[in-house]
């Protein structure tokens, strides 16, 4: 009688629909945050014809995680609710792959953020720091294609995984198709995800890496405003930027964590491990997109704008009522 259920008719559980709701607030917030940045961008591009190197990362940043989380709130509201809708050619291969490629491309281009901030801001002496610091201009373009083509490969990897999980395992039972790794594919999948883990640790090596030294050029020049008496403001500003990388390193941290126990987790079918670990993947562009916007001046004063302009527009609607 089950196998004769209807495609249309969907059989959610109450945690399936807690689930849900969680990610899809989770997913909205995020998408209205990027969509505010790059809306921002786009217009200051317009005004001014032209983008500077820190704009042009955050635009596309803001772009990728806008995308990776629409691609990703699709993939499991449907994986939850019309799982038959999901689990067919080629809708389930071309949902992973453009979910992996966002996903891997907002790593990859926030991995090129923090170094970019690491050579513009860090003051080091060294020589070979110095050349990059007067080449680093015409170098984001080269990094930015660079993460898009690995972003590629990652897509094109992740797209594998899911067209072998489809074709191999087509097993059906309430919750829809059931999807299983065998014997014969074990070994293909740990060189599958071993390249897959690989793009995550080295994008998390380049952020930690330019993070701890921002860190340390930013708190010895503090150190240095200190003994010579510098104004209070100039140390404002150094501690406010402090803390801004000081939280991104921490969320980008427990980002990598949660994406490594999802890898490994999705092997063994660990439903409540992939539901922790999503709650947080889908919380962490939010996140993120709001502390680079409250860093920036120009970003916080406009986001303070429009929160202002839209408080003063409901406060008049609910006098007139």
């Amino acid at each position: 009688m089950e196998a004769c259920r209807s495609p249309q008719q969907s059989n959610v559980t109450s945690y399936g629909a807690t689930t849900v709701a969680i990610i899809s607030l989770e997913a909205f917030a995020g998408m209205w945050i990027n969509a505010f940045l790059v809306c921002v961008l786009c217009i200051a591009w317009v005004k001014k014809k032209t983008l500077n190197s820190n704009e042009k990362i955050l635009l596309l940043l803001g772009c990728c995680k806008f995308w990776y989380l629409c691609f990703s709130w699709a993939y499991c509201s449907l994986s939850i609710i019309y799982p038959n809708y999901l689990y067919v050619h080629p809708t389930f291969q071309l949902t992973v792959f453009f979910q992996s490629f966002f996903n891997c491309s907002s790593l990859w281009v926030s991995a090129c953020l923090c170094v970019f901030y690491c050579i513009k801001i860090a003051n080091f002496r060294n020589r070979f720091f110095i050349y990059l610091k007067v080449k680093i201009d015409r170098t984001v373009p080269w990094l930015l294609l660079g993460s898009g083509l690995l972003s590629v490969a990652i897509g094109i990897t992740s797209y594998d995984i899911a067209d072998i999980k489809l074709s191999n395992n087509h097993n059906y039972n309430r919750q829809g198709y059931v999807l299983k790794l065998t014997n014969k594919t074990d070994e293909h999948f740990f060189h599958v995800y071993f390249i897959y883990g690989f793009g995550f640790v080295t994008s998390f090596t380049a952020v930690i890496f330019s993070a701890l030294l921002l860190l340390f050029s930013l708190w010895r020049h503090k150190c240095k405003m200190q003994t010579n008496s510098i104004n209070s403001l100039s140390m404002d500003v150094h501690i406010k930027a402090m803390k801004s990388i000081l939280s991104f390193l921490v969320m980008y941290t427990i980002n990598f964590g949660f994406l490594i126990l999802l890898l490994i987790s999705s092997t063994k079918e660990e439903k409540h491990v992939v539901f922790l670990s999503l709650l947080f993947l889908y919380a962490f562009p939010s996140l993120h997109s709001l502390t680079l916007i409250l860093s920036n001046p120009k970003l916080e004063k406009t986001l303070i704008r429009i929160l202002s302009y839209v408080r003063c527009k409901f406060c008049m609607k609910h006098e007139l009522q």
